[in-house]
């Protein structure tokens, strides 16, 4: 459209160099308006009226000619800004199928829940900006649009739904590094696989999703020494299988932390006055008995605690003594998704005794050092 009007005022300004003097002339007549009517006659009234009539022939010659020549100028100017927005449009366009690019981020989650944390360390370690849409664990209403009803869930460019925290942080992490695939091409490296449980529950589980979809000189740059990759889809399948299911047993330990728990659940979560109410103590209630059932689902000891010590002395001990990280100087994958599960428990009991009985506050000291500064930025 602003073209189109650029190409016709281009035309008027062509049209009034090109068009006879005496032509021309009426039509500045009509333009600018009858100099001799409407003019001061003292302002010409001493030279008489022939004067005045070749003073006004040169007026509207030298107007044609200026008039025609702002014409062709505006009308320049004007498809000149409008071919500059359209080539910038182009560019937007092109630019976000460009591989390697950093897509705009949506992420629906619960605040508390370890998948969802896992999903916020590794954003927030590599400084991808990314929005949050917190969910109401009860109604659900954010994610109604969605077929697959659990978080987290993260929504790229709007369109793209990336769906299970570890497939995420593999095809994110991929496509940072991988700059010759878009994120819809790497996606399709996860498929979706659809079960039943030992309990006969449908559950949807996703191939590879430990993997990183790299070629093979690509890889020996991310892992360098030997072992390097096998060690940290180790300890990431660790955190999701076994790390993880720690949680619940020990923040609902007793009734006491189990209102403790929703208290801060609530209070961190989306919940309204009425409905926070209920959910903290129905809630409570309700995850005081479930905790037993998960301990007991688990094999956990009768004293949860332990189970939760030993793993996380566990992992500290895989780091060893050698290296500030499992991935060394840096953080690795397996690093974010352990730093990830237990910082839920901050500000609980149970954080406070891990803490207070485990080897592990140097190494989670320094994780939240590199998540808070977005250290793997570079």
């Amino acid at each position: 459209m602003a073209a189109a009007c650029s190409r016709a005022v281009c035309k008027v300004g062509r049209s009034f160099l090109e068009t006879p003097a005496a032509a021309r002339s009426g039509t500045v007549s009509l333009l600018l308006g009858n100099a001799g009517t409407h003019g001061s006659r003292r302002g010409f009234g001493t030279s008489g009226p022939g004067f005045r009539s070749r003073l006004l022939s040169s007026m509207r010659a030298a107007g044609g000619r200026a008039l025609g020549c702002a014409f062709l100028l505006g009308g320049g100017l004007g498809l000149y800004q409008t071919l500059r927005l359209s080539a910038q449009q182009h560019l937007a366009e092109e630019d976000r199928k460009v591989p390697g690019r950093v897509p705009k981020m949506t992420l629906y989650q619960y605040k508390t829940c370890p998948f969802c944390s896992k999903v916020r360390a590794f954003l927030d370690y590599y400084g991808l900006p990314y929005e949050i849409v917190e969910v109401n664990p009860v109604m659900r209403q954010e994610i109604k649009w969605s077929s697959y009803r659990k978080v987290p869930i993260l929504m790229v460019d709007g369109e793209l739904q990336l769906n299970d925290s570890s497939v995420i942080i593999s095809s994110l992490r991929t496509l940072m590094i991988n700059k010759e695939k878009n994120i819809s091409d790497i996606i399709c490296c996860y498929p979706e696989m659809k079960s039943k449980n030992d309990r006969g529950k449908e559950v949807t589980e996703y191939n590879n999703k430990y993997w990183l979809m790299l070629s093979e000189a690509q890889n020996a740059v991310v892992y360098p020494a030997k072992g390097m990759q096998k060690e940290e889809m180790k300890w990431r399948q660790w955190a999701d299988d076994w790390l993880v299911h720690l949680i619940s047993p020990n923040v609902y330990r007793t009734t006491g932390e189990a209102l403790a728990s929703f208290d801060y659940i609530v209070r961190e979560g989306k919940f309204g006055t009425v409905e926070g109410f209920f959910a903290k103590y129905v809630g409570a209630a309700a995850m005081f008995v479930i905790s037993k059932r998960l301990k007991s689902r688990h094999n956990l000891q009768d004293d949860v605690r332990q189970d939760l010590y030993k793993a996380v002395n566990d992992w500290v001990a895989a780091i060893g003594k050698n290296r500030k990280f499992m991935g060394g100087d840096q953080p690795n994958l397996a690093d974010l998704a352990v730093f990830g599960v237990l910082r839920v428990m901050e500000g609980l009991q149970a954080f406070n005794d891990m803490m207070e009985n485990t080897k592990v506050k140097h190494w989670y000291r320094r994780m939240e050092r590199a998540t808070l500064n977005h250290e793997g930025r570079s």
